[in-house]
């Protein structure tokens, strides 16, 4: 497994190419396009020293294969987004990843390659259908809401229809999944968990831990793993409380960790940097909360 990277997963020259699209992406997964791009816009006397640095932080990028994938559910196309290493021939851990509620995004993208660079194959969930992408807060409220409502069974059924996806990949060990969201999509994967899914763990990234349906005893077949910014207001003590809760009342297997001084969405530097908003990145957290992660994926996938 690779050391933490930062939250795109990828070096400038790659993060600027996967904006561009994923044609242009591959373009340079091998390390002669990664060179062919790097001598057009890089002065000669830093070309040694880029090169030497893209191999050092992150060497499983030469053959990271990414793409869309259209699948449907109840009738609404659906696109998600695969990554994989190209240069790993045989079954591997499988993580599905259950995006904010902007939908699937840059940001999302780029850290589904950076959990497929762990030596997983990754798999973004497409909820809202046909690949939409919120173009502010108020679309992005707007599309969530209607999935968070009620009992919440069109959320489920559509991260079931991504998970069914994902499994169905002759690249996906049947035997080692897991799911993660951040925000929107934390609050998913914890409700895939209470619908009694057998799958290894899900991971929610500050996420709001409330449920129309709490789980009962038994109920939950997965490890669960939460990661919650300590003053994050949108998860109040309250929440807290009753998650924990409901989780020994259901006897499940679960941890939490809390970061001191993270808000909400300490995860995405898009956020900005003013905690009294009430989102924020926050560096360490982002970076201890992916650590969290990798220990967690390392105990399920023994």
């Amino acid at each position: 497994m690779h050391d933490y990277i930062p939250w795109s997963g990828m070096t400038k020259e790659q993060e600027r190419f996967e904006m561009d699209g994923n044609e242009q992406l591959h373009k340079i997964q091998r390390p002669e396009g990664v060179r062919a791009a790097l001598m057009k816009m890089l002065p000669e006397c830093f070309i040694g020293a880029a090169l030497s640095m893209l191999v050092w932080a992150s060497p499983s990028w030469a053959a990271m294969h990414t793409e869309s994938v259209t699948y449907s559910q109840g009738g609404t196309t659906l696109v998600g987004y695969l990554a994989y290493d190209d240069s790993i021939k045989t079954p591997r851990p499988a993580v599905l990843i259950v995006p904010e509620y902007w939908g699937v995004s840059d940001y999302i993208k780029s850290r589904t390659a950076q959990v497929a660079s762990l030596g997983t194959i990754a798999f973004a969930a497409d909820i809202y259908g046909n690949g939409l992408v919120a173009k502010d807060r108020n679309e992005a409220r707007a599309l969530s809401t209607q999935f968070m409502k009620g009992d919440r069974k069109l959320l489920l059924d559509r991260v079931n229809a991504a998970m069914q996806t994902l499994q169905s990949n002759p690249l996906t060990d049947k035997q080692k999944v897991a799911a993660i969201g951040y925000c929107f999509g934390g609050t998913a994967v914890l409700e895939l968990a209470r619908s009694g899914s057998p799958i290894n763990g899900v991971v929610g990234f500050h996420c709001k831990l409330d449920t129309p349906r709490p789980a009962g005893p038994g109920s939950i077949k997965t490890k669960i793993l939460v990661l919650e910014g300590a003053d994050d207001p949108s998860v109040p003590k309250s929440q807290i409380s009753s998650f924990m809760d409901e989780m020994k009342n259901a006897q499940a297997d679960w941890q939490m960790v809390l970061y001191g001084g993270a808000v909400h969405s300490f995860t995405n530097p898009s956020s900005g940097s003013n905690p009294a908003s009430g989102s924020a990145y926050n560096e360490k957290a982002d970076k201890r909360s992916w650590e969290h992660m990798k220990l967690f994926f390392a105990e399920i996938f023994k």
